[in-house]
């Protein structure tokens, strides 16, 4: 059995986060940048926390009640027995929750990502080693070039303009337009990462309009 893969859209969800340490202060920003409602409860914070992140910070320890009204809950305090008590009173009112480095308390794992935007690499060890996953993150991220992010900017355009003349997409190979663009998967590649200089987004224009 394996973690089923997904990307969730948080825009406006309410989410608690636990712990206010370096990990802690990392998943608020990562979970405000998705667009997030972060609450934070942590009765010390790092002295990099921007307040500004979040909705509320609740500068106290964690209580059951601060479940109430979140969809999601990640907590990272460093504590065993505080991250265990969260998971399982989360789990038990039927919350996903994420407690950092105790995979065997989490109901979802984080993976390891680099972004790009719109592109977005996510890597993960089914929480067997997060730094390994991170290391193959940062491998990984060699391929994210301005080359790759401009064509996936020029595809989006492309497929939004085939909807907007009602049209269907099923029909076009875009394996095809995206090896013509950047190569064959198994050798346009540089080993520094670098997509093959010849390539570009100009022969898109044998997708269909």
């Amino acid at each position: 059995m394996f973690d089923y893969p997904a990307f969730l859209n948080l825009a406006d969800v309410d989410v608690l986060v636990v712990g206010g340490g370096r990990i802690g202060l990392r998943k608020v920003a990562g979970l405000a940048g998705a667009g997030a409602r972060v609450r934070l409860v942590a009765p010390e914070v790092d002295a990099t926390f921007d307040r500004s992140l979040v909705v509320e910070h609740r500068r106290r320890p964690y209580r059951p009640a601060d479940l109430d009204g979140v969809r999601l809950v990640i907590t990272a305090t460093g504590v065993p027995g505080v991250d265990d008590a969260v998971s399982a009173q989360a789990t038990a009112a039927g919350l996903w929750v994420n407690a950092a480095d105790r995979p065997e308390h989490c109901s979802f794992i984080l993976p390891a990502i680099a972004r790009a935007a719109p592109l977005t690499v996510a890597v993960s060890s089914d929480g067997a080693s997060p730094a390994l996953a991170g290391a193959v993150r940062d491998r990984a991220r060699n391929l994210l070039t301005d080359e790759v992010r401009d064509l996936a900017l020029e595809l989006a355009r492309r497929r939004a303009a085939i909807h907007a003349a009602g049209q269907s997409t099923e029909d076009i190979d875009w394996a095809v337009i995206i090896d013509d663009a950047l190569g064959p998967a198994d050798g346009a590649l540089s080993a520094s990462g670098g997509a093959q200089p010849e390539a570009g987004p100009h022969c898109l224009s044998s997708a269909k309009a």
